[in-house]
This record gives C-alpha cells, structure tokens and sequence, in this order.
C-alpha cells in the first residue's frame, strides 16, 4: 500500500487584496481617503492610517421618546420567575379545584399559580393586619417535605 501524501503548508492562508499602494484594503472613509490621496500625489508617500473614532450615542430626551418605544420598554422588563414546591392538605388542594371549575364556568380558565397569586392579592389588599392575622391563624399547620407514600 502506498502512503498518503500530505501536502506542505502554504505562508499565506488567506489572500487580501491589495490596492495601488500596495496596503490591504480599508472599510468605508478611511480608504476613499487614501485612494484620493494617492490619486492627487502619486509621488508622494502614502500617509500614515488614521485611527476611526467611533461615534458615541446621543442621550435621548424625553420629550423625544415615542410612546411605542415606551410600551417596548416597559414590556421588555419582565419579572423573573421563582419556581417552588409547597406541601398543602388534601382539602385545600380541592378548593383549588373547585375554584378553577367556578372560574371555567364563569367562562375563565385560570391556572393554579394564577389563583394562588390572586390570593395574595386579596390577602394583601385587607384592610387591617387583623384581616390578615385571622386568614393565616385559620391556616392548620402542616409538616413539610413530600407526603409518605400509602
């Protein structure tokens, strides 16, 4: 069997062109302006490459934003999420249940989070401590961790 021949690697990977001065090729103002320069005094030595500054982006006004860049905003800053698990009884658990088929029936379809948050909302919207107090006293307490299976 004969051997495979590798070929010898080349100096040069990639080709760039050049342009009459002998440079590589330059982006947007910077080579229209060697070109020009070149064509004015072709004796001349080409000059030095100027650095391109990059422009800096104007503050916006207030007055200049629009009021659909200012929905974007607004919808673009969502609240992260948290996901948890809880322990709850069986009976609660049934509520929860019973509350999503009243709101199917009202023509809603809720989730359990979503009822969940809607009870915060209310728990947070008593009137008095002593509303709250109550609501969470009336609570039973229940062992965490996950239920012993039966």
């Amino acid at each position: 069997m004969s051997e495979p021949s590798m070929r010898k690697p080349t100096k040069k990977a990639f080709h760039f062109p050049k342009n009459a001065n002998g440079h590589a090729k330059a982006d947007g103002k910077q080579a229209s302006e060697e070109s020009a320069a070149a064509a004015a005094a072709p004796d001349a030595k080409p000059a030095p490459a100027k650095a391109v500054k990059q422009k800096r982006a104007k503050p916006i006004d207030a007055a200049e934003v629009s009021p659909v860049a200012e929905m974007k905003a607004k919808r673009a800053k969502k609240e992260k999420v948290v996901r948890d698990s809880f322990t709850m009884p069986k009976s609660d658990y049934e509520k929860i249940a019973a509350l999503k088929q009243k709101c199917l029936d009202a023509g809603v379809s809720v989730k359990k989070s979503e009822l969940l948050r809607a009870g915060l909302l209310l728990l947070d919207s008593a009137p008095t401590t002593e509303g709250l107090l109550a609501a969470v006293s009336a609570v039973e307490t229940v062992k965490t961790g996950r239920p012993a299976e039966s």
